[in-house]
């Protein structure tokens, strides 16, 4: 069922929404195209799917486009996205061409020059400017964690950085006194209207668990997210094996493999294997989360959430599963500390230090009333800072500043 923007108003309130309206009154018939590198897997997707139908409604042309890439194009902007986040990188003269001849490409056929304004997301597209004669405002959208960017990588993609009107990043650490071009800071949001985040009844949350053959005897610690090597899931195994230890319990891995990431499937295997003692005891399982409402129940039933992330851009899962009212263990880094509350919401912990991260996990195992008190405080505050209403209303106050 399409969603309409009156359908938040129980939610965010009347207020809100009527705000939004008003926002969108300067803008209506305005063409905006978002271009991004897939439909499927990630959580940038996750945001252009609700949000783009929405500021349609509120009286926007808004639209989502797709960079069409290679295999080997997608090899290259993944080691990209690693090396943004401090990773090594092989930034040889076949790499930028790879790399720009695909944008070029898509540049020739894409005819974005009919819109009013153009938002590019993370760093597949990033080059695409260059290959038009600008006459729009142009706004890049960098979803990563670029605390410590990899300084040959960092120059090489700031020339193309400098030609856009304004960057919007997740965090005011991510703000770069060396790129003379406003600097917006819009934190991602969740949509709880979406089948991710709605309201299950208990009865829904048992049908997904049983059918994906989810045994209901032990208390079940679940970190939802892609393989990738920043969400360190070899590390969650490791702190899994502490909590062994001290309560009986199971981990569970709701992965799921984005298209424009080919590292995933390595990642998975590798995890696979060294979990292989423990999965033929029953003790670890994967579900592949391609199924919005299936993670919806198992986030519901899971008695404590892990995201022990090493580098996060943002980690809307982690809002995901405060919106749920369950208690988060998450590694203090990126966009995450934005989201949790250490002690009141959930628990941060250097990503690093596997012993801190497993005792928090234990706590809230053996303690189920400040779990239950943490998850109640937790939905309030997602509910108040990082819905998908507040989203859109960001969003609109900065095409009305690009635009005027």
């Amino acid at each position: 069922m399409m969603r309409s923007i009156s359908d938040y108003i129980d939610i965010v309130g009347v207020e809100t929404i009527s705000k939004i309206f008003k926002k969108a009154n300067k803008l209506y018939r305005k063409k905006i195209a978002n271009v991004n590198a897939t439909f499927l897997g990630g959580g940038v997707a996750e945001i252009l799917g609700r949000m783009v139908p929405l500021m349609n409604e509120v009286g926007l042309d808004a639209e989502w486009r797709t960079i069409h890439g290679s295999p080997a194009f997608f090899d290259v902007t993944k080691s990209f996205h690693n090396a943004l986040q401090s990773g090594p990188i092989d930034l040889s003269p076949q790499v930028k061409s790879i790399y720009t001849d695909i944008n070029q490409e898509y540049a020739s056929f894409s005819q974005l020059n009919k819109y009013d304004c153009l938002i590019v997301h993370d760093p597949q597209p990033l080059p695409l400017i260059s290959y038009y004669r600008k006459q729009q405002p142009w706004i890049w959208r960098c979803h990563i964690d670029i605390t410590d960017p990899n300084k040959e990588l960092w120059e090489y993609l700031k020339k193309f950085m400098i030609r856009y009107d304004a960057i919007i990043i997740s965090s005011e650490k991510y703000r770069k006194p060396d790129l003379p071009v406003i600097q917006k800071v819009i934190q991602p949001a969740i949509d709880p209207l979406s089948l991710k985040n709605r309201e299950l009844s208990e009865e829904e949350i048992m049908k997904y668990i049983k059918d994906n053959n989810i045994p209901t005897d032990k208390p079940l610690l679940t970190q939802v997210s892609r393989m990738d090597p920043w969400k360190d899931p070899e590390g969650v195994l490791e702190v899994f094996k502490l909590v062994k230890e001290k309560v009986d319990c199971r981990l569970l891995y709701c992965y799921n493999l984005a298209t424009d990431d080919p590292e995933g499937m390595k990642i998975f295997e590798r995890v696979y294997a060294k979990a292989k003692s423990y999965i033929d005891k029953g003790d670890v399982l994967f579900v592949v989360g391609n199924n919005e409402l299936l993670v919806n129940a198992i986030q519901r039933f899971s008695t404590v959430i892990i995201q022990k992330s090493i580098k996060e851009g943002f980690g809307l899962v982690v809002a995901e599963a405060l919106w749920k009212g369950k208690p988060v263990v998450a590694g203090n880094v990126g966009g995450i500390p934005h989201q949790i509350i250490d002690g009141q919401t959930g628990f941060l912990v250097d990503p690093y230090d596997l012993k801190a991260c497993a005792d928090k996990v234990v706590k809230l195992f053996k303690d189920p009333k400040l779990s239950e008190s943490m998850g109640v405080k937790a939905k309030e505050h997602v509910r108040k800072h990082f819905l998908t209403t507040r989203l859109i209303s960001d969003y609109l106050d900065l095409l009305s500043e690009v635009l005027g």
